[in-house]
């Protein structure tokens, strides 16, 4: 059986955004007393030298109810900042696009490794 509490925390809701060599996970939890809060975590996959393996080191954000309209306005004001003043010819539909693209390839990469074993 599966259990989702963390630490007493319930798991309500989580999110995962692949990017690069990292990846994103916005989890929505629950404290013991019933209120809720996110945790924004990225994850990014280290070569370790020592066992020649692969570690994952991890850093994280707690953000709770009464900040999440402060950090989206921030948060929002940054990147329309950084697209309209620092980068404004650049098109970031096209980055959407690219993602599409290489998730399509991965899933026919998929499915054909799965077709050579039936």
């Amino acid at each position: 059986m599966e259990d989702n509490k963390t630490n007493g925390r319930e798991e309500i809701f989580s999110e995962k955004v692949k990017a690069g060599k990292r990846t994103y996970f916005f989890d929505v939890k629950s404290t013991r007393s019933n209120d809720f809060y996110l945790t924004i975590t990225e994850s990014k996959k280290r070569y370790n030298k020592d066992d020649e393996g692969f570690t994952y080191e991890k850093h994280k954000i707690f953000l709770y109810k009464e900040d999440f309209n402060k950090f989206m306005e921030a948060l929002n004001n940054t990147v329309n900042h950084v697209k309209t003043e620092l980068l404004p010819d650049v098109d970031f539909d096209s980055f959407d696009h690219m993602r599409e693209k290489e998730e399509n390839e991965a899933k026919s990469t998929e499915v054909n490794s799965e077709l050579k074993w039936d």
